[in-house]
């Protein structure tokens, strides 16, 4: 049987896995070396949207509401081991993005990760 934090492991890694699929096929759209603005507000959406998702997935998932940070630990952990090789590697895994976007790359993983971790750590209880 499965339990709630190994579910949001894997959810974490199908969104991991589709998140990076797509930035295969059109990342060069959404990171590039003139986008300095773009960037701006892409790190600007990413960090509550991520927080909103850690927190509604937890909460949809009926975790305890102490082990939510488990729970996005188990979501961001795909995230966090998977797209340290992703930037290393950069240009083998997006040909499609400017190599010099790795660093900008992994910025926004990092950001995306500590908007989950936020969302689940501040503010009141999705369910009040």
């Amino acid at each position: 049987m499965f339990t709630i934090e190994r579910k949001l492991l894997i959810g974490g890694l199908l969104v991991w896995l589709g998140a990076t699929i797509a930035l295969r096929l059109a990342g060069q759209h959404l990171l590039h070396t003139n986008g300095g603005m773009e960037i701006l507000g892409l790190f600007a959406a990413s960090f509550p949207l991520m927080a909103l998702l850690a927190r509604r997935l937890c909460y949809r998932f009926r975790l305890p509401r102490e082990r939510w940070l488990l729970g996005a630990v188990s979501l961001t952990l795909p995230t966090l081991l998977l797209d340290a090789f992703s930037s290393a590697f950069f240009p083998l895994v997006f040909p499609n993005i400017q190599p010099q976007m790795a660093g900008v790359f992994g910025g926004w993983m990092l950001w995306c990760c500590a908007g989950a971790f936020a969302g689940v750590m501040l503010g009141r209880s999705v369910d009040s």
